[in-house]
Parts: C-alpha cells; sequence; structure tokens
C-alpha cells in the first residue's frame, strides 16, 4: 500500500475548499520545429510513463477519512486521455500563449484518473511550438515536478531508464485499518512529544500566518479565471549581482519581487508600508536521492518584504538579513518534522483538521514566491531543442498573485499567475521585476566593473557566503 503523506492530502483539502482555484503546477517547454505526429508523441510518452508506476495511478480514499487516501492503478488507464492537442490563433505571439497557459491553470485535473496532463501548442510563431505540463499538487512539488518534465524528454545517450517498483496494492484496506490502530494506540506517547518539540519553533510561523497583515489589495476572494505573464533574465547576471553583494540568488530574487509588488502597490494608490506584505516562500526539504520521487518535501517560511524601502541595495541587504534570520530559526525544519511526526498519528483528526483550517479565510500572507532549480543541461524533445522552460504555478488561500522562479541552463525565467478579475495590471509586476533586477546590476557593476572578475562582498555580510542556485 503506497499512502499519500500528509501534506500531499492536505492540497486535495485545499482544492475542495474553494470550488474558484485549481491546484495544478505547470512547466511550459518552448521547443523548436514543428510538433511531432500524434502517434509518435503519445507513443514516446507512453514508453516513457514505464519509469514511473505513479503516473498510471490515481487517488482513491476511505470513506469518511479514517485512513489515509492510498494511490492505487487506474484500471482504465489510457495515455491518450492525458495528451490534448490545440493551435495557437493568430498572430501565435507570446502574448496568445499567455492567454492558453491562463486558460489551462484554470482548469482542474480529473480526479478519476491520474493527476496529470500533457498539452501539446502547435503553431507559435518562429517555426515553434509548445508543451504544457501540468501536475496536481497532491501528486508533485516544485522539484519533483520539474522530474517530471524532465522525464518526458529524451534520454541521453549514456543513461539507461530506471523503473520504479510496481505497487502493491492487495488487502490494502486491512492493512490501512491495521495502522490506523496502531497509530491511534501509539496517540498517547506520540502527541505529547509531538507539541513539545515543534510548538516553540513553530509558534512564530503560526502566528504570521493567523495574524491578519495591513490591509492590502494583494489579499482577497478570488474568482475562476486566471491571468499569466512571464519574464526571463540572465542567471549569469544574477550571479554577478550575488558575486557583488555577497547574497544568494534567492535573496536577489526576492528583491526583484520585493521591487514589483512595491511598485504594483504604488500604482495601485496603496502606500508600501514595511508591514504590508508577507509573503510565502516554499523551502525544499528533499534530499539528492529523491530527486525523482512524485510527492511533496517542502516547507515555508513567511517573511516580510522590505517593499517600504527604496534603495534596491538597501532592499536587497534587508532581504538578506531576514531570510539569514528566519532560517537560524529553524523553523523550515521544525515544520518538516511536525509533518513527519504527524503521520505517525491517526489520519481522520488530522484530516478533518486541515478540512476546517483550509476553509478558514486567511488574511495574514499577500503573495507567494517559490524558486526551483531547473535542469542544468539542454533537454530536447523529440529530437527537438527546449528553446526555455516558463514556471506556472495555482493561485489559492485569497492569494491574488503567485511567482514561480525557474532556471534552465543559463536562463531565470519568472512565471506570475494572477486572479483575473482583480489583476487586470499583471503587467507592472512583469516591468517591476524586470527593473528590480536591472537596477541591482547596474550598482553591481559598481563593484564588478569586469564581468569575469569577484570581488570580496561587503563586511556587514562578509560572512554569508553566496549560493550560486
Amino acid at each position: 500500500m503506497t499512502e499519500l503523506h500528509l501534506l500531499d492530502s492536505g492540497f486535495m483539502e485545499l482544492e475542495d475548499s474553494d470550488r474558484h482555484i485549481s491546484l495544478g503546477i505547470g512547466a511550459v517547454a518552448i521547443i523548436s520545429g514543428t510538433a511531432p505526429k500524434r502517434a509518435e508523441f503519445t507513443e514516446a510518452l507512453a514508453e516513457r510513463l514505464a519509469d514511473n508506476t505513479r503516473l498510471r495511478q490515481r487517488i482513491r480514499r476511505a470513506p469518511l477519512d479514517l485512513v489515509a487516501p492510498v494511490w492505487e492503478d487506474d484500471p482504465n488507464f489510457d495515455v491518450a486521455r492525458h495528451i490534448r492537442w490545440t493551435a495557437l490563433p493568430e498572430p501565435s505571439d507570446e502574448a496568445t500563449l499567455f492567454e492558453l497557459i491562463a486558460t489551462e491553470l484554470a482548469e482542474r485535473l480529473d480526479r478519476d484518473h491520474p493527476l496529470w496532463q500533457c498539452t501539446v501548442v502547435e503553431h507559435l510563431a518562429d517555426n515553434r511550438w509548445a508543451l504544457i505540463v501540468r501536475a496536481h499538487h497532491s501528486l508533485v512539488d516544485g522539484v519533483s515536478g520539474i522530474s517530471l518534465f524532465e522525464g518526458f524528454c529524451d534520454r541521453p545517450a549514456d543513461k539507461a531508464p530506471t523503473r520504479a517498483p510496481k505497487q502493491d496494492h492487495e488487502n490494502d484496506t486491512a492493512a490501512g485499518l491495521f495502522d490506523w490502530t496502531v497509530k491511534t494506540l501509539r496517540m498517547p506517547l506520540d502527541a505529547p512529544r509531538f507539541v513539545v518539540s515543534t510548538l516553540r519553533s513553530l509558534a512564530p510561523i503560526a502566528m504570521a500566518a493567523i495574524s491578519p497583515a495591513a490591509e492590502s489589495s494583494l489579499n482577497g476572494p478570488i474568482g475562476h479565471q486566471r491571468r499569466y505573464v512571464a519574464v526571463r533574465t540572465s542567471l549569469a547576471e544574477v550571479r554577478d549581482i550575488s558575486a557583488a553583494f555577497g547574497v544568494t540568488v534567492n535573496d536577489i530574487v526576492l528583491a526583484a519581487v520585493a521591487s514589483a509588488y512595491r511598485t504594483l502597490l504604488t500604482r495601485r494608490g496603496e502606500v508600501p508600508t514595511s508591514d504590508k506584505l508577507r509573503v510565502l516562500v516554499p523551502v525544499s526539504m528533499r534530499p539528492a536521492h529523491a530527486k525523482y520521487v512524485l510527492d511533496n518535501r517542502v516547507s515555508v517560511l513567511l517573511p516580510h518584504l522590505p517593499i517600504d524601502i527604496a534603495d534596491p541595495v538597501e532592499r536587497l541587504g534587508t532581504i538578506h538579513d531576514r531570510m539569514t534570520e528566519h532560517k537560524s530559526k529553524g523553523g523550515a525544519q521544525a515544520e518538516n518534522s511536525m509533518l513527519e511526526l504527524a503521520g505517525r498519528l491517526p489520519f481522520a483528526p488530522i484530516a478533518w483538521t486541515l478540512r476546517l483550517a483550509a476553509r478558514f479565510p486567511q488574511r495574514g500572507v499577500g503573495a507567494l514566491a517559490t524558486n526551483v532549480p531547473g535542469p542544468r543541461r539542454p533537454l530536447t524533445m523529440q529530437g527537438n531543442q527546449v528553446l526555455e522552460l516558463l514556471p506556472c504555478i495555482p493561485i489559492a488561500m485569497r492569494l491574488r498573485t503567485a511567482i514561480a522562479i525557474l532556471s534552465y541552463g543559463d536562463n531565470l525565467a519568472f512565471g506570475i499567475t494572477g486572479d483575473y478579475d482583480t489583476t487586470p495590471d499583471i503587467e507592472v509586476i512583469a516591468d517591476g521585476i524586470r527593473e528590480g533586477i536591472a537596477e541591482l546590476l547596474a550598482h553591481a557593476a559598481h563593484r564588478l566593473p569586469h564581468r569575469d572578475s569577484v570581488v570580496e562582498p561587503d563586511a556587514r555580510r562578509s560572512q554569508d557566503a553566496p549560493v550560486p542556485d
């Protein structure tokens, strides 16, 4: 039996809590040449699915959620069911593609079958085509989602396929009830340790999540339709900034995001105060050996972005200091430990608690920004070069915008998702990110007069070595 982890199940509850949201995580590949023929693409994808049985499995829930949901083989699995074909209308440009991506993000995946889908997009301008790959958040997080996409690409000549062992689902119900009984008997021992060991570290995160922030147009009810736009920048330029100021790539990404939201709120006539924007930042807890395991292994940080600071260098330094402080408190590790320990408790009361919490209208967080390291090597699909990868993520929990950042080769792409009704000015966020990176690069040029040179970082932050990815 393969049970869903607590966090995986939580995303199902979150989607059930709001009829307007769809929790499919996506990646969009822009590919050279013309799209392959349907039969060829379907055959190639079916071959790739042999590497991971999870992609042929659906979710089965127990009555009253007495035990955790399990993955079971879909008896009616048909790979063609998971492939859609479409073509862009004229002018077949980037804006037209972004409209299609927004439409895809709004559509829920079919829970009667495995929770993933590919959309082949033909007739993209400049002799290109695109592939949109989406999977439900209960199946993947950012890192495993990109690994899923890599699995659909052509394999390197020197890499043999690795096939996941077939899961045996016989006697699932009996085993689940036995497991439930064991967990119930152990609860008097596990529950006190669970509370004592995590309460101190998680108290700041819990308070941040439930405490209302300053009123902002970034937080509020969302509709069903979406908007989407993407921004590209050079990873080499971001690393120049990293070397110049002694900060991480993630710090620079958040500084650009802060610049964008400062501009957005100012344009909307709102004062960008220091308490205006708390951002949810997922933190990967995935070990290297679990890169290709399809599940969720993330924790979160909830820092305030210093959108009140006008100077881009000071803003970057403040973000670096805040992120360092948040990480040093161990909140992300404590939350991850809590999830692991909660897995030893009976599933039913935890599932009911998650269901209730998912319906609670949070007002403390205004945005989400997640940074995912992508493939370093060039990828091909059906022999055609993957020119770029764009991330696209859902919005939920009253967050009217969300930003995903994905690296591929020497490129860094920001994918911005917004609620259609409340974010008609989504391009302002895109322009703000471009401007934020450009400002930092201009300041970095004074410290790095030559791109290949490296100087010592600030004395104030000299103890913090930059992280390349």
